[in-house]
């Protein structure tokens, strides 16, 4: 009887030590009541969370994915976090043109100036800059960059338009000049992409009006053909990125091991590290995991490699993230539409107010539970 009872009481500790490691990414949400508010209106605010806990061993990298309210084929405006595939695909560009390198100068056509790869990638990182995009847009040219992002496994992205710009979405992209061995050299030509079709995805009609030309239009907005780029599709674009060997080659971003490692840096490097006056551009600009509500400067052990995005109200941010102090890495994803009046384009969205503080608290949380069960297993 003795003996029974002793088993059953290393059962009773061995689960309890189970349950203490456990991780459940809705359960831990649920329980921080500065997100509880948000979280009750997750389908109106098309609340999306995904999340890949990241554990290096023997073997290599094994992933632990979580998802809350995820649903693939629910639109969502991506705004800026395009920005992230056409810097990967710039640099990759160069790799497979020799003559070409990420430090080569180069220009638009609608440029007076010569500039570089490596520089617009450092504004697109640094500052979200539409005009870095812009460049690289016509430089790569839409449908170049949604067939790479085919062949890369990532078929819901589908590049449409430029951004910030009139006329965004003309078909035709502009010719490019290199500057080779001191002479201009022209590498591309203007290019007639392809017609864009629309979206057959739910949700691309939103809201209940919108601004065109300073008249408000009492109609939902047509998202059917802006840009897209789903949310596992951003997940999977830094996991491929930073993780590569956990892919098939075919499924990888080619870029030289300089330029890959230039890239990562870049993508975790603060505004003021770049020379943008720290006053306007805080550490946190373009950083809203953990720090977005914050002012402060970030500290050093946290590393957070991401891109951002919000237009029309839909706020999103994509990132790895490092703790070097304790080793945790994980990969989160989420995005969420604070647009209460439901009208677009009248610029009164809850960024401040609801979005920015939300995905802020939700990194932390996310920090704060994976750093807990890390120590718990150690």
């Amino acid at each position: 009887m003795k003996t029974n009872i002793t088993y059953l009481f290393i059962i009773l500790i061995l689960l309890g030590s189970c349950h203490e490691r456990s991780f459940d990414l809705e359960t831990t949400l649920l329980q921080n009541d500065k997100l509880a508010e948000v979280l009750k209106e997750a389908s109106q605010k098309n609340l999306q969370i995904l999340l890949t806990e990241v554990e290096r061993n023997e073997q290599g990298v094994t992933f632990t994915e979580h998802k809350y309210n995820y649903h693939p084929n629910q639109y969502f405006y991506p705004a800026s976090t395009v920005k992230l595939p056409l810097a990967i695909l710039a640099m990759e560009y160069c790799e497979t043109n020799k003559e070409i390198t990420s430090i080569t100068p180069f220009k638009i056509s609608t440029d007076t100036s010569f500039t570089t790869i490596r520089k617009e990638i450092e504004k697109i990182f640094a500052v979200s800059d539409n005009e870095a995009f812009n460049r690289l847009y016509e430089l790569l040219g839409p449908d170049e960059v949604n067939s790479k992002m085919k062949e890369k496994g990532l078929d819901d992205f589908r590049l449409s338009h430029r951004l910030s710009v009139p006329n965004a979405a003309i078909l035709k992209t502009g010719s490019c000049t290199f500057l080779i061995d001191n002479k201009e050299k022209y590498t591309t030509d203007s290019i007639q992409n392809s017609a864009i079709e629309p979206l057959q995805i739910n949700n691309t009609i939103m809201g209940k009006g919108y601004y065109a030309d300073d008249s408000l239009i009492m109609q939902p907005f047509d998202f059917s053909l802006k840009n897209r780029y789903a949310l596992q599709a951003q997940h999977e674009t830094m996991k491929r990125l930073f993780f590569p060997d956990n892919y098939p080659v075919h499924h990888r971003f080619m870029l030289s091991e300089s330029d890959e490692a230039w890239l990562k840096e870049t993508m975790c490097k603060l505004p003021r590290t770049l020379g943008y006056d720290e006053k306007e551009y805080q550490d946190s600009y373009v950083k809203f995991f953990l720090f977005g509500d914050s002012k402060d400067r970030m500290p050093e052990h946290i590393k957070i490699h991401n891109k951002v995005g919000y237009a029309y109200g839909h706020l999103t941010d994509n990132a790895y993230i490092k703790d070097e102090k304790t080793g945790l890495e994980f990969i989160l994803t989420a995005t969420i539409l604070v647009n209460d009046n439901q009208i677009f384009n009248d610029d009164q969205y809850e960024y401040d107010q609801i979005g920015i503080p939300f995905l802020a608290e939700l990194g932390r949380t996310i920090h704060r539970a994976l750093n807990q069960k890390r120590t718990s297993e150690n």
